[in-house]
């Protein structure tokens, strides 16, 4: 039987082939979810924990995360992440969101898209550790 939380979805190359802004859509799931997964290690009530992780899962804070692991990443990461950050969504960036930060937030949830789809979910708790230190 399929786990579904864990079985790849694609393959590497298939996963390498979706449109960066398909992995972004996926990867901003996975990055919320992590987040809010770290986030329960306190005893803060409901509302406390909503408000820390809109503080987190946004484009500001996703683009400081990248610059934590981007010296980490292998060719194929930056690849990821460069394409993701470069797609141009049918909307402009979020007038309270810098255009360059919003860019490097969604070169995240590309490359979190990718690692989730394709499986390689050892390293999305590797470079969620190194991009969440401490949080």
């Amino acid at each position: 039987m399929n786990d579904l939380l864990t079985d790849a979805v694609l393959s590497v190359t298939e996963a390498k082939m979706k449109n960066p802004l398909a992995l972004a859509y996926v990867g901003d799931t996975v990055w919320d979810l992590l987040v809010r997964r770290r986030l329960l290690r306190s005893n803060a009530q409901a509302g406390t924990l909503h408000k820390r992780a809109v503080s987190m899962v946004n484009a500001g804070a996703q683009a400081e995360a990248f610059s934590r692991i981007e010296t980490h990443l292998t060719e194929a990461e930056q690849d990821i992440a460069r394409r993701g950050g470069n797609a141009h969504a049918h909307h402009a960036a979020p007038k309270n969101q810098d255009p360059y930060a919003y860019s490097k937030a969604t070169g995240l949830e590309a490359l979190f898209g990718y690692l989730y789809l394709s499986g390689q979910h050892q390293r999305i708790a590797q470079l969620f550790e190194l991009a969440m230190p401490g949080a």
